[in-house]
Formats: structure tokens, C-alpha cells, sequence
């Protein structure tokens, strides 16, 4: 269902030119700063022939010295280096500027990639990995995005600039500088492969580091610790993925220093050996071959050389490292989402919505899970797809309440996920309003649908906020109609900052029936036209299941709801109850009808309600010691 990037570019030039196109807006930003870095290094090669100027025309003039020929060569030197250091401070800034633009269009882009994909995908990876990539492998490209395409050009410039004067000044001298860097360059590339694939490890530890961190640092995961005392091993296994980020980290940081450290005491000892190849080439102040002002200039120019070219070598490195990160980046840019809007994708018209829901024999099966970054990949598995559904085909008509039931695994909560299109079917069709769901506009089936799930999710914000959520431009009078229609007002204004409340990660600070009251609420700002209730109360004491039943009599006044259903007593009184057991549709009917036929829902109704079933008692509030009632809560009347 879905076509992943693969782990390896292509080629390394390939993604090169996609990293070079993330520039390509920036066209003349990158130009202004060429200009400026090409002036820059002109007005850095001119400094050394004043130099020259100085000893030879004004310092040691044959007729003596020229004291007013050395006050303009000064004075041109001065000005060279405050321009000089103008410039580069509109370079830095322009460079600055530009390389945060860009991250911020990948970060950007990342995101809403994201967002994009399907949902199998988020089932099947890890939280912490997604943010490693959006945080670490991006922080790890930006100072390389920022700060190195730049320093390429101006350190380019410099050396070509200084090797080409260096050469006008003497060829002999210059052959003694650069014999070695050939050698240099091999050595580099070779470097720079141990280093991506040093940086590429170095990630995948970040990764996991990250999901450890979401995994166990989460209010549910902190909870489970404490709940089976297991905050030792949380901490033994942070602790163990934390040194082995550190010892790839020294791998990282320590690749290639013998080789620079190398080059350095090369550049360091040029100078001595030019020296001594001056001294048999010769040198004067007449007619000599190399004037003492040439010889000066020269290693003016090689000491201005050292640096460029060092850091060439090093940035090259830092390249390769960050080609790994890049990497990894454009493989979640090259994931295919696997639910996406069709060409030409019909938009329902929603003030008009009927609300209609068809199931025509439809077959569906989860997508393989993604490849974990982590995991070595098996072998391709030719065997049957082990079905969520099967020849599946019932309606729903306009306004209808239908319950779903059946046993654990018989797929319920597959059959809630299809209608909204969070996954497509494998065969056969899922209709809303007569228009097959794969042909419809994907914010279309948004703004009909609505859906209030066991595990309510609400963002680490005001009660207003969440509720907002849905239905941003709502007024405080309708959050707070909403909030009365889902039986949560009075609750909500007992709290000292009202509306104003934070709720905490995940609302934490509210009691399950309260996350759902309020997730009712949510829906009912949404106004949709078809409700699904995915078990919305299973998980729920029989105080609040008679609350959050209360608050779902009026959101589902007017709409067609499908209720799916482990606890029977939230379904009795559907207008139709479709029974599911191993992806297949065995009976459907009304209450009365299933109990009179006596198949699979006579079945689970005797199973909750029927004599001696201690455990689906214990769920519906009854409690017992040593097989007797202590405590039974009133449960709903049963005709």
C-alpha cells in the first residue's frame, strides 16, 4: 500500500543536486553572496603584491627608501581590510539568513509530509524516531546548510586566487607547496566514507534515544514504571543507548584527526623547505631571481593558502556527514502515502450531506508494518494476507443508530476505520452517501464524518483549546452549548479557571469520563453528519458511562451513528445491530430479533447479562469476594 524510499541514495550526485535544489529559490541571494565573497578574496590576494610593493619599491628601493610611495601602500592596505570586514559582515548575515530559510522550508516540508501519510504508518513507527528526524537529523544538517555552502565558494576562491598568484610569483617555489596535495585530496575522500557512515550510526543511536526518552518520559509511560517499579531498568536501558551515542560521537569527532593533523604539519613546515629552495633558486634586491618582497609576498600567500585549504578538506567532511543526514531526511520525503485524494476528487456538498453508509462486500487487511530503520529486512512473504474483513456488505441509512458488536479481533474497530478512509479497502467499496469514499475529497469526508474513540486525545492546553480544535472560530456561547449538550459544563465551571483549565499532557488532570465528555463535546462543535463511536465507553465506570450515555443521546439526535460496542448495554437500543465475528457480518437485526434467533449476539448477551458471568459483571460495576456480591452498581434496565 505504500512505496518507501530506499535506505541508500540512489547516488551520492543525485542527492547532491536535491540538497543543491533546495537553494534554487534563493537565486539571487546566492548570487549577491557570490559577488561578495568574489570580492572579498580579490581584495584578500591584492594585500600580498602591496606587500611586495612595500619591500621592493618603498622599503629597499634601489634609490632608497620611498617614504611616501609606503604611506599610500599602507593606507591601501588599511582601507583593503576595513572593506574586507564590511563585507564580510553582510556576507555572514546574508549566509545566516539564507541557510535558516532553507531549514525552515525542510523542517516545513517534513512536517507536513508527515501529516500527510497514512495512518498505518505512525502504528508501525516509533514517535521518538519521526521527531528524531524532524529535530536531530535536521539539527545536524543546519550549521552545514548555514554555514558551508559559503565557506566552499569563499575558501574556493581564495585558493585558486592564492594558487594562481602564487604561481605568478615563482612556479619553482610553488611546485615545493603543492606536491603533497593530490595525495591529500585521496586521503580526504577515503576519510569522508567513514565518516558518513560513522554519522549515518550516529543517528539511528539518536533515534532511539528519542523514542526512550517519548517512551518512558510520557505521563503513561512514567506511570507503567512506577505501577511495576521498573524505573531502573528505564534508566539501564537510557544509560546503555546513551553510551553508545557517546562512543560514536568520539568515533565521529576523532575520524580523520591523524590525517589533518597531518596536513597541518605539512602546511607548517612548507615555509622552511621554501626557505631553503629560495636560497639555491636565489634571491636579491637587484637582478636576482627571487627579490626578498617576491619571497615575502610568496609565503604571505601560503600562510593565507594553510587555512583555506584546511578547511576545505574539513568542510568536505562535514559534506559527507551531512549527505548521510540528508539522507535519512529525504527518505521520509520519499514515502508515499498511501491514502491520498484522487485526480479530480468530488467534494460533498456538506449542508446537504444525507449521511447514508454502505459496506459492499468489502475485504481488508492491515499494510505490512514500515520498515524500522532498526530492523534487518526478512524475507519477502508470499503467504495470505490474514483478513481484518471479509465479504462484509450491510447498510446504514440516513439517521440510523447502528450498533456493531462481536468478540475481541472480529473487526469492529477495522469496519469504524474504513468509513473515514484512515485505510482503503482491499476489494469491494465503502460508500458515503452512494459515492465510493477512495473517489471523495479527503477534508470533504472530514467535515461529515465525526469520531469519538475509547483513547481520547487532548492536547496539553486550555479546555477552550481543545474544544476549539474542531471548530476554530466558535464562540464562547457554542463552547459552552457544546459543553452543556455533552454533560460537562457544570463540571468544567467547578474548576477554578474554567474553560480556562489546562488539561495536561494527554488530560491527564481529568478523569476518563470527563476526557470524554468533553471529547463529545469537541464533536458535537464539529457538527458532522455521520458519528462513529469506536467503544466510547468501554473503558468507563457506570457513573460515567451513564454520563458520557446522557451527553451521546444528544450528539446523536438527527445524526446516522455507528456504535461500535464491547459492554451491550450501550447498543441496546439501535435501530440496527450488525454482529461481526472473524471479519465476517453473521447476523444483524434489532435487539429483540438476535435475542429471538438466538445466534452470536443471544450469545454475547448472555455472556455480560446471563447468571454467573462473574468477569463481564466485574466490568459493568458488580464486584465479588470468594464468589459472592459485595457491591453492585445499579445497572441499565433490560426489557
Amino acid at each position: 500500500m505504500v512505496t518507501t524510499a530506499p535506505r541508500e541514495s540512489a547516488g551520492e550526485q543525485g542527492l547532491v543536486r536535491r540538497v543543491v535544489a533546495l537553494f534554487a529559490p534563493y537565486r539571487a541571494r546566492l548570487l549577491l553572496i557570490a559577488l561578495a565573497i568574489l570580492v572579498t578574496a580579490g581584495l584578500g590576494i591584492v594585500n600580498p603584491f602591496l606587500t611586495q610593493a612595500v619591500f621592493d619599491d618603498a622599503l629597499f628601493a634601489p634609490g632608497g627608501a620611498n617614504l611616501g610611495l609606503l604611506g599610500l601602500l599602507v593606507a591601501g592596505m588599511v582601507v583593503i581590510a576595513l572593506v574586507s570586514g564590511l563585507i564580510g559582515v553582510g556576507q555572514t548575515y546574508l549566509t545566516t539568513l539564507l541557510g535558516n530559510r532553507v531549514m525552515q522550508e525542510l523542517r516545513d516540508r517534513l512536517f507536513a509530509h508527515l501529516q500527510r501519510m497514512h495512518l498505518g504508518f505512525f502504528t508501525s513507527t516509533k514517535t521518538g524516531v519521526i521527531q528524531s528526524r524532524l529535530d536531530n537529523d535536521v539539527a545536524g544538517v543546519q550549521s552545514v546548510v548555514t554555514e558551508t555552502a559559503s565557506s566552499i565558494l569563499s575558501n574556493v576562491v581564495t585558493v585558486v586566487a592564492s594558487v594562481i598568484a602564487m604561481l605568478v610569483l615563482s612556479w619553482q617555489l610553488s611546485l615545493v607547496a603543492f606536491v603533497l596535495m593530490p595525495v591529500f585530496v585521496l586521503l580526504q575522500i577515503r576519510v569522508g566514507r567513514v565518516r558518513r557512515r560513522v554519522a549515518a550510526s550516529t543517528q539511528v543511536s539518536l533515534s532511539d534515544m528519542s523514542a526512550i526518552t517519548q517512551e518512558s518520559l510520557s505521563v503513561s509511560g512514567v506511570l507503567l514504571a512506577k505501577v511495576f517499579g521498573r524505573q531502573e531498568h528505564e534508566i539501564d536501558r537510557y544509560r546503555t543507548e546513551n553510551a553508545r551515542q557517546t562512543d560514536l560521537q568520539v568515533r565521529q569527532t576523532m575520524t580523520g584527526q591523524s590525517f589533518f593533523a597531518v596536513v597541518q604539519a605539512f602546511f607548517a613546515i612548507t615555509p622552511a623547505a621554501v626557505y631553503l629552495v629560495a636560497g639555491y633558486v636565489g634571491t636579491g634586491t637587484g637582478g636576482a631571481v627571487l627579490s626578498a618582497g617576491t619571497l615575502v609576498a610568496f609565503t604571505t600567500l601560503q600562510s593565507r593558502l594553510l587555512f583555506p585549504a584546511v578547511n576545505l578538506l574539513r568542510v568536505s567532511l562535514d559534506v559527507q556527514t551531512s549527505l548521510a543526514l540528508f539522507g535519512r531526511i529525504f527518505a521520509y520525503l520519499d514515502l508515499v502515502p498511501a491514502i491520498t485524494d484522487p485526480p479530480g476528487a468530488r467534494v460533498l456538498d456538506t449542508a446537504h450531506a444525507r449521511g447514508s453508509v454502505e459496506f459492499d462486500d468489502v475485504w481488508f487487511h492491515y499494510p505490512p508494518a514500515e520498515e524500522d530503520e532498526s530492523v534487518t529486512p526478512g524475507p519477502e512473504d508470499d503467504r495470505e494476507p490474514t483478513w481484518a474483513l471479509r465479504e462484509l456488505s450491510l447498510r446504514i441509512e440516513p439517521g440510523q443508530l447502528a450498533a456493531v458488536v462481536g468478540p475481541s479481533g472480529a473487526g469492529k474497530t477495522s469496519l469504524s476505520y474504513l468509513v473515514p478512509r484512515l485505510y482503503d479497502v482491499d476489494r469491494g467499496a465503502v460508500r458515503l452517501d452512494g459515492y465510493d469514499v477512495r473517489d471523495l475529497a479527503l477534508t470533504s469526508i472530514a467535515q461529515v464524518l465525526g469520531m469519538v474513540t475509547q483513547d481520547t486525545y487532548l492536547f496539553h492546553a486550555t479546555i477552550a483549546e481543545n474544544l476549539r480544535y474542531a471548530a476554530p472560530d466558535a464562540t464562547d456561547d457554542e463552547l459552552v452549548a457544546a459543553a452543556r449538550a455533552a454533560n460537562i459544563h457544570d463540571r468544567i465551571v467547578g474548576f477554578e479557571q474554567g474553560y480556562d483549565t489546562v488539561v495536561g499532557e494527554r488530560g491527564y488532570r481529568l478523569s476518563g469520563g470527563e476526557k470524554q465528555r468533553l471529547a463529545i463535546a469537541r464533536v458535537i462543535l464539529a457538527d458532522p453528519k455521520v458519528l462513529i463511536l469506536d467503544e466510547a465507553t468501554s473503558a468507563l465506570d457506570t457513573v460515567s458511562e451513564r454520563l458520557v450515555q446522557h451527553a451521546l443521546e444528544s450528539v446523536m439526535d438527527g445524526r446516522t451513528t455507528i456504535a461500535i460496542a464491547h459492554r451491550l448495554s450501550t447498543v441496546l437500543a439501535a435501530d440496527v445491530i450488525f454482529a461481526l465475528d472473524g471479519g465476517r457480518l453473521v447476523e444483524s437485526g434489532t435487539h429483540a430479533e438476535l435475542l429471538a434467533r438466538g445466534g452470536l449476539y443471544a450469545k454475547l448477551y448472555a455472556e455480560q447479562f446471563g447468571a454467573g458471568a462473574i468477569e463481564a459483571r466485574c466490568a459493568d460495576g458488580v464486584r465479588f469476594r470468594d464468589g459472592e456480591v459485595i457491591h453492585q452498581e445499579p445497572q441499565p434496565e433490560v426489557a
